[in-house]
């Protein structure tokens, strides 16, 4: 069930083409989905993105994932935009297999180079990895389409019915949690983003401390290369805004990602690994299921465990289906 406040959040559907994302015949943007999202004034709805504002990102194949928008920075530049020569219009794609490289889709011209000119337009950028939430697989884009205000538009910014968004998120069956969005939009909303400015800056330090007190070693799988362990907290630093030793793991980058995730939890009172039923279907995942931790756990450890298993288990670990 959806709350008012995420029913009344501002959200925006936000289309990711691959590493060249074209969009009026341009050179594309440079998107890392989880971390950032670019685009500039020649886009319908440009300046009406604010900080706070919920950003779901997708490409044709379906949902990739959703954050609340922490910064948008902007600048004046210089862009190419490449039109059709016939028509003028900028609606061209580039093809590769066709003997003629470009296609207007106004006009239907096909053409080896394009109209190419310089055009001053303002870039913005968005900063949200603080709040951000993979949920790859989780919706299609026929899924997602009908979930927008305007669900035939061909805009790369569109507006997106946020409650009924959560609610399909919830209705498909995978078990995701948008509690670390939530969070990250409270803290926005309150003005405590410097605080989680100064916890990022002291990673290296965490994650050295973690290091000192487990040595290279994955508290889910045992020995492991340093380059391949991340430091992983127990608990959401997008809501406390700092970090503490005593409340943390290290783990292969996998592991970390899933356990973020809830997709692996840790029995607080029997130190035992419980993977999701999701995962039951990937040899290397289901194996973990029932065993014990590589590292003991201090009181501090169980404590953080405990909220971390009240977020994203309602029940007892579950045993591994018949083979």
């Amino acid at each position: 069930m959806t709350t008012p406040k995420q029913i009344d959040r501002v959200a925006w559907l936000a289309l990711v083409a691959g590493e060249n994302r074209e969009h009026g015949g341009n050179d594309g943007y440079d998107d890392e989905p989880a971390e950032h999202y670019s685009w500039d004034s020649s886009v319908p709805n440009h300046a009406r993105v604010k900080v706070g504002d919920a950003i779901v990102l997708w490409e044709e194949r379906g949902l990739i994932g959703a954050s609340v928008i922490e910064s948008i920075e902007t600048a004046e530049v210089d862009k190419w935009v490449h039109r059709c020569p016939d028509c003028g219009k900028a609606g061209i794609k580039r093809r590769r297999k066709q003997p003629r490289r470009y296609r207007c889709y106004k006009c239907k011209a096909e053409f080896d180079e394009p109209r190419s000119e310089q055009k001053r337009v303002t870039a913005y950028r968005s900063k949200h990895d603080r709040g951000w939430v993979d949920l790859a697989g989780c919706l299609s884009a026929g899924q997602l389409r009908p979930l927008a205000y305007l669900p035939d538009s061909q805009n790369s910014f569109r507006q997106l019915r946020w409650g009924n968004f959560v609610g399909a998120v919830h209705a498909s069956g995978l078990d995701v949690s948008l509690r670390v969005l939530d969070a990250a939009g409270e803290q926005i909303a309150g003005g405590h983003a410097r605080a989680v400015v100064r916890a990022r800056r002291g990673q290296g330090a965490f994650r050295r401390a973690l290091l000192d007190q487990f040595g290279s070693v994955c508290a889910f799988t045992g020995k492991a290369p340093v380059d391949a362990l991340e430091a992983a907290h127990l608990y959401s630093y997008a809501t406390t805004g700092r970090h503490d030793s005593r409340g943390g793991f290290l783990l292969r980058r996998d592991l970390h990602r899933l356990f973020d995730l809830g997709h692996i939890a840790v029995h607080p009172t029997e130190a035992t690994l419980d993977v999701a039923p999701a995962l039951f279907a990937f040899p290397d995942y289901a194996s973990l299921h029932g065993k014990g931790l590589a590292v003991p756990l201090t009181a501090g450890h169980r404590r953080w465990l405990q909220e971390h298993w009240a977020e994203h288990r309602t029940s007892v670990p579950q045993p591994l289906p018949a083979v």
